[in-house]
């Protein structure tokens, strides 16, 4: 005779009934249930929309707890490493603003840095066009954080922070506009310098953005850092210590708010940050809520920095190397069929001479060569340390361009973060990582 491992059951008029005893209900389930080691593997993704872009999570769970992570990638992949290869030197700047896309202004700058690396130029790079790349990182840094703010808080359920974030977001994408001609993937800093210089009333719309932003950051904070539902999701939760950061290779907020200032403006300083006066903020706890605050406090910093750079174009002067062999022979200019060479210098280089025009047209289509080298050249992206690794072979094509992309890399912190949380932790522990799969996969 078998004896049932659940409770006692008896048939009755209205159904089966059940007679549940007495007993500790953790000794009684583990003790009796068949299936209480019984773990189900959930996917969540490609296609969820808490996972900050086509990422896919595979989660065995074991009830609320999650068991085991592993992270999938792959599904946003454009090959645009490869596509560089086909390309000319400078037309890689159009290719490379498209693989982190909430952050194109940095993808361009470390690919303009590399290439002028391998030239031997970067002494030669002027001042103002220095000056006009630091202005739009920070920017660039400050928008970016702000999607990391909307996005997170619409998935822990502040739904109002995803308004107010992208909100203020526009303003800055109104900036990038009016300087470049486009909201997104600029192709604006190239080697040698930068595409055109920042026109008046971009200056203009910066200063009041100064303004403006400053009295939204506490909106932001009376509206998160007191609630107590967002406290409770984000503090404890999703813990990465500094031990485990330099374990995986995390740079970036994510580093910081473990209690490490490692910054590489500050620690291996480029694009003169040497000169600029600004904080590395950092937190003591590496949670959700210590990359919070990090992020927060950087956006601060950002708009110093921004400030400086606005103070420091007062100085006019040239926004491109002066050596022909290898400046973008442009005078660009928003007209009304949007952004493009100004009809008065093609009228120049035509009438110049022929052999103006055909170096003219050489350079367009053909490109600069670059010595033969390889050179690794790092900054500090929203996300942390992006890295570029450029390889020539004396030709006018890349050999090769790898990118040592921060999104790629603290990705793999995520099991780290989530084995042995509950499921609901996974996306706050997902999100205050701040992959961007366009750079993941590119």
């Amino acid at each position: 005779m078998t004896t049932s491992n659940y409770a006692t059951e008896r048939e009755t008029t209205e159904g089966k009934v059940f007679t549940v005893t007495g007993g500790d209900w953790d000794q009684v389930v583990s003790g009796t249930d068949p299936i209480n080691d019984e773990r189900i593997v959930v996917n969540m993704g490609p296609q969820h929309p808490s996972t900050h872009g086509v990422l896919r999570l595979i989660l065995e769970l074991e009830g609320e707890t999650v068991r085991e992570a592993r992270s999938v990638i792959g599904y946003l992949h454009t090959g645009i490493e490869k596509n560089l290869e086909y390309r000319n030197w400078v037309q890689g700047s159009t290719f490379v603003t498209r693989m982190d896309y909430l952050s194109p202004l940095f993808n361009e700058t470390a690919y303009s840095l590399a290439v002028e690396k391998l030239l031997g130029i970067t002494d030669d790079i002027t001042e103002r066009a220095t000056t006009i790349r630091v202005l739009m990182m920070e920017l660039n840094r400050i928008s970016s954080h702000l999607v990391w703010l909307a996005t997170t808080g619409m998935e822990l359920g502040a739904i109002n922070m995803m308004l107010y974030g992208f909100r203020e977001r526009e303003y800055i994408l109104d900036i990038f506009e009016t300087i470049t001609g486009l909201r997104m993937n600029h192709a604006y800093v190239r080697p040698g310098g930068v595409a055109q210089d920042v026109p008046e009333d971009a200056i203009r719309k910066i200063r009041d953005f100064l303004k403006l932003l400053p009295k939204k950051l506490k909106e932001y904070e009376n509206l998160l850092s007191g609630q107590p539902i967002w406290i409770e999701r984000t503090k404890n939760v999703a813990v990465l210590d500094v031990t485990a950061c330099l374990a995986l290779g995390v740079t970036g907020p994510v580093l910081r708010s473990a209690g490490l200032a490692w910054d590489l403006r500050k620690t291996m300083p480029y694009c003169g940050y040497e000169t600029y006066e600004f904080d590395v903020p950092t937190h003591p706890d590496g949670d959700v809520w210590g990359r919070y605050e990090v992020r927060l406090a950087e956006i601060r910093e950002s708009l110093k920095l921004v400030e400086q750079a606005v103070d420091r174009l007062a100085k006019p002067g040239p926004v491109m190397v002066a050596d022909k062999k290898i400046a973008w022979p442009a005078q660009l200019a928003i007209g009304v069929d949007g952004m493009g060479n100004s009809l008065e210098h093609v009228a120049k280089i035509m009438g110049q001479s022929m052999e103006s025009l055909i170096h003219h047209f050489k350079l367009v289509t053909e490109g600069f060569r670059v010595p033969p080298g390889q050179v690794y050249v790092g900054i500090e992206s929203p996300r942390g340390e992006l890295g570029v690794h450029a390889v020539s072979d004396g030709g006018t094509r890349p050999y090769r361009v790898h990118y040592r992309e921060p999104s790629f890399v603290n990705l793999q912190a995520l099991p780290a973060m989530a084995e042995g949380g509950l499921i609901a932790d996974v996306i706050a522990g997902g999100a205050s990582l701040d992959p961007v799969m366009g750079g993941c996969d590119r």
